[in-house]
Order: C-alpha cells, then sequence, then structure tokens
C-alpha cells in the first residue's frame, strides 16, 4: 500500500497539516486552499468583516451553495432530457405503428 504524502495547507492565514493519498489529491487540495484564499481576500477588501471565522463562514456558504445550484440545474437539464426522449419515443412509435 502506496504512503500518504504529508502536506501543509494555508487557508485564512493558519497552517492546516494534511495527509493525501497521491499528487493528485495534493492538486486537487493546493487549488481548493487557493480558491478559498482568493474568495477570503475578496471579502476581507470588500466588506467590513473583524473575525476570520465571518470571512470563513462566507465562504462555505458561497461554495455550498455553488453546488446546490449545481445539483438544482442538473436535476432541471436531466428533466427536461427526459422529456424529450420521451416525445421522441411518442414520435417513434406512431411511424411504427404506421
Amino acid at each position: 500500500m502506496a504512503e500518504s504524502l504529508k502536506i501543509k495547507i494555508t487557508i485564512a492565514g493558519r497552517v492546516y497539516p494534511l495527509k493525501v493519498k497521491n499528487e493528485n489529491e495534493e492538486e486537487g487540495m493546493r487549488k481548493a486552499a487557493k480558491k478559498i484564499n482568493d474568495l477570503v481576500n475578496k471579502f476581507e477588501q470588500n466588506y467590513a468583516v473583524s473575525d476570520k471565522q465571518d470571512v470563513l463562514a462566507m465562504c462555505t456558504l458561497q461554495f455550498a451553495s455553488l453546488i446546490e445550484i449545481n445539483a438544482i440545474n442538473e436535476k432541471e437539464d436531466l428533466n427536461e432530457a427526459i422529456e424529450k426522449i420521451n416525445k421522441l419515443n411518442v414520435l417513434i412509435d406512431k411511424h411504427l405503428d404506421k
């Protein structure tokens, strides 16, 4: 079994030691940390926030809402595709019955 890699990730000025399984997971963690830090900086510049916990809560809400919005959109897209397939099936059935 491969050994895990030990890395350090900095989020909002605090260092977090982590273990990851491979280089891909490391890259994903580093990219996620960069996105979080970029958003922290944006919130700190645009809003009068004195507590890092408040900024991190706002970041969490932003990322979680994006996930939920994407899930809703995917469900709507899937329902739309199913509806179109059902209409095509009706058309095919009509032509096969002729």
